[in-house]
């Protein structure tokens, strides 16, 4: 428990730093995924387990497999693209340039990064936002499904 305190603590520095170094937008994701929704995850996780492991049931190469086709679709999506830090790049091109030489005049924020995030950027940070929000939501119900079914267990025994 002190060591997820501790990581959280360092989180909501790691975000003052951030603001103190004019990046508005990192130090408020750090300070929201980092030092916010990290730390009650870990610390639910916590509560909600227990000090003794499961035992196994079940087999686990469904699992396993699941995994390795996951994973090689993955590696296979990433063929296509470009290598990294490729000048030629379609977003090196058109994008790139667009937002250096028109984002001052267009949104008015003199921080790049803020401004593309923040604005161009603004429904791809949302939806970030959602995935995270949905994917910690979906943790806490397994999580405590989980207990509910030890909980029965116990009442029956």
């Amino acid at each position: 428990m002190a060591a997820v305190i501790l990581s959280g603590i360092y989180s909501l520095q790691s975000a003052v730093i951030l603001l103190a170094l004019d990046a508005v937008d990192v130090a408020f994701t750090e300070a929201a995924v980092g030092a916010g929704i990290s730390t009650v995850l870990l610390l639910a996780t916590l509560g909600l387990t227990g000090s003794k492991a499961q035992e196994k049931t079940g087999h686990t190469i469904l699992p396993v497999l699941v995994v390795c086709i996951t994973g090689a679709a993955l590696i296979y999506g990433t063929l296509d693209m470009p290598r990294y830090g490729d000048p030629g790049a379609p977003a090196h091109q058109h994008v790139a340039p667009r937002y250096i030489e028109e984002s001052p005049k267009e949104i008015g924020i003199p921080n790049m990064v803020t401004s593309v995030l923040a604005s161009y950027r603004g429904y791809d940070t949302l939806g970030e936002v959602t995935v995270i929000f949905t994917a910690g939501v979906g943790v806490m119900m397994l999580l405590a499904g989980r207990r509910r079914k030890s909980d029965r267990k116990e009442d029956q025994s």
